[in-house]
């Protein structure tokens, strides 16, 4: 297709995502290197120059500093971690891509206006992931969690709680017992339409938990105060990725001792629209631009 569409269309834009692609991409770059520029997001590894672009979060490359380096076992390294520093192929992003930006939030603060705009300020969003090899929690963060939270409600105006398809089921439990007789909480029991976006437009706060990446990312890219719980939990390029957020000013540990009338901000986190713009850039250094489908 790359080859066929070449003259009539340019050049063939690939942008794969995730390790299982790595095969399939860079063989297309292989069997047509005129005719496509191909992107892949995670860090491969090894061999750049397999891709014209690698996107990939700067933790990555934090088993390559001194003290990722005592982390990792030698005979271990060349399996978990970059070869070698990032170079020219490589556009590196504070935290995940995602879709979450200024005009998806006012798309869905539109769609969720009903439901959320009369709730009660401060609207406290609290997201709960799960447990991770490199961030491991069970009932013991549920307890914290619930015990933090209930030292700010009165401070709150309202509390949506919602989890995620890796919470465990014990912390699902002690949540809902913990709050679902109070007023001010509601929490989420899966049906429906997911309120994620919903909450990501209209909370004035939020809560999360350390282990996902791509909740903190997304809460980050609202420039609204982010609280997370568990971050003393993190290991290795994880615990990396917490202190960075936190160097930014974009998230700070959640003690229960907050005031949520009390509000902080800072400059959004804009990882997607910085590493696209990073993509045209590559592309009119060959002379190409993108052009969008109909």
């Amino acid at each position: 297709m790359a080859r066929d569409s070449f003259h009539k269309d340019g050049p063939l834009l690939i942008v794969a995502s995730g390790r299982d692609t790595i095969p399939v991409a860079s063989s297309i770059r292989r069997l047509a290197p005129e005719n496509v520029f191909v992107v892949q997001i995670q860090h491969p590894r090894t061999r750049l120059n397999r891709f014209d672009l690698v996107i990939t979060p700067q933790h990555d490359y934090y088993p390559l500093t001194p003290q990722g380096q005592k982390q990792v076992p030698w005979f271990l390294r060349r399996w978990i971690t970059p070869r070698e520093p990032p170079d020219k192929h490589v556009v590196l992003t504070v935290g995940a891509l995602h879709q979450v930006d200024s005009a998806a939030l006012r798309t869905a603060a539109s769609v969720w206006h009903e439901e959320l705009q009369s709730l009660p300020k401060p609207l406290l969003v609290v997201n709960v992931g799960g447990p991770t090899g490199n961030c491991r929690y069970g009932a013991d963060l549920a307890m914290q969690l619930i015990d933090t939270l209930h030292n700010v409600l009165s401070s709150c105006g309202s509390v949506r709680i919602s989890f995620s398809r890796r919470t465990p089921e014990k912390v699902v439990e002690l949540l809902v017992k913990a709050f679902s007789a109070n007023p001010k909480v509601c929490i989420w029991d899966g049906q429906g339409s997911n309120p994620h976006m919903g909450h990501l437009a209209w909370a004035d706060a939020f809560v999360i938990t350390a282990d996902s990446v791509s909740m903190l990312s997304e809460a980050c890219s609202t420039g609204k105060p982010v609280y997370v719980i568990g971050a003393e939990r993190c290991k290795w390029k994880f615990a990396d990725f917490q202190e960075r957020l936190q160097k930014l000013g974009m998230v700070r540990p959640f003690t229960g001792e907050e005031d949520m009338s009390e509000t902080w901000s800072y400059a959004p986190l804009n990882d997607t629209a910085e590493a696209a713009k990073k993509v045209t850039e590559a592309l009119a250094e060959r002379g190409w631009s993108v052009s969008m489908s109909p």
